[in-house]
């Protein structure tokens, strides 16, 4: 007879490419996954890791079994979850995924009191600046700042982050501020890796205008880059939640280019065709006061 604890591992282990990192998430040891499997695998009669040094891959009969034990254990935490929810609970486990910098700036004090208001409430926070896929690398919901353009997921926007194109006074005195986007291009730039080459995005109604700059430092971290910035070495086009405090110290200056950059939020998003968790909804009315309106970093 099948094991639940077999199926629920096996879509941890086909889900995170490889035992390490599911042993990691399910908080358990890499023996008790190997067990887990090696159990399923007999009680099945079938093969589904195909398990080499530095691969592990499914087998055809892995492939097959993958999307009805994705479903089972779908349902089953469903089923928790309605009976938790028809008792008035918020209860059991929840795993997000939000940026670096926003998790450390914002979103940690933010869950701080959410978690203290409902301590029966697991919560697995991964923070990772990669646009993940929440339906298959497991997450619950994803929280992201940028345009809401992702058709697989339902967003809910949790409030607006406009960006400013900011550089240090000293910068400034040296190079002098540019008016317009054509003055701009000839700066020296500090981009975000994860945007690739349209990092400095600007709309005017319908039309939208990248410049590419003088990329003079490249960087995946907003905290390096609002440092960088501070710094003198370039121009930087960063999202309010970032560069507010030193806009308000006065380490860093606006920049007015005479057209404002690409509307972004910030949003959480659960995937298309999963109901939402009542945990999940919760948390999301949480952050969003915890925010505020406008954002408490804007005031």
């Amino acid at each position: 007879m099948m094991k639940l604890e077999g199926i629920v591992t096996f879509v941890q282990v086909a889900e995170s490419g490889s035992l390490s990192e599911a042993a990691r998430r399910m908080r358990i040891s890499r023996s008790v996954v190997s067990e887990r499997l090696a159990e399923l695998e007999r009680s099945l009669g079938a093969t589904l890791l195909q398990r080499s040094t530095r691969k592990l891959s499914l087998t055809e009969d892995g492939s097959a079994f993958l999307e009805r034990a994705r479903r089972i254990v779908c349902e089953v935490r469903q089923a928790q979850t309605d009976l938790a929810e028809r008792r008035g609970e918020l209860t059991g486990p929840l795993r997000i995924s939000a940026p670096v910098t926003f998790g450390r700036m914002h979103l940690g004090p933010a869950l701080y009191g959410f978690l203290d208001q409902y301590p029966d409430i697991q919560l697995t926070l991964d923070l990772n600046d990669r646009r993940v896929d929440a339906t298959s690398d497991g997450f619950d919901a994803i929280i992201r700042n940028g345009p809401i353009v992702d058709s697989f997921l339902v967003a809910w926007q949790l409030a607006p982050s406009p960006r400013y194109l900011v550089a240090s006074p000293a910068y400034l005195k040296r190079n002098g501020a540019p008016k317009n986007l054509q003055e701009l291009a000839e700066h020296r730039g500090i981009f975000y890796t994860n945007r690739g080459t349209a990092d400095w995005r600007f709309v005017d109604g319908d039309q939208a205008y990248v410049v590419q700059g003088d990329r003079g430092l490249v960087l995946n971290n907003g905290d390096m880059m609002c440092d960088a910035a501070i710094a003198g070495l370039g121009i930087a086009l960063l999202p309010a939640f970032i560069a507010g405090q030193a806009l308000k110290e006065g380490k860093l200056q606006k920049i007015d280019v005479g057209i404002h950059a690409e509307p972004e939020f910030i949003y959480i998003g659960h995937p298309h065709g999963r109901k939402p968790s009542a945990k999940l909804r919760a948390l999301a009315a949480w952050l969003k006061d915890a925010i505020g309106d406008p954002p408490y970093w804007d005031s």
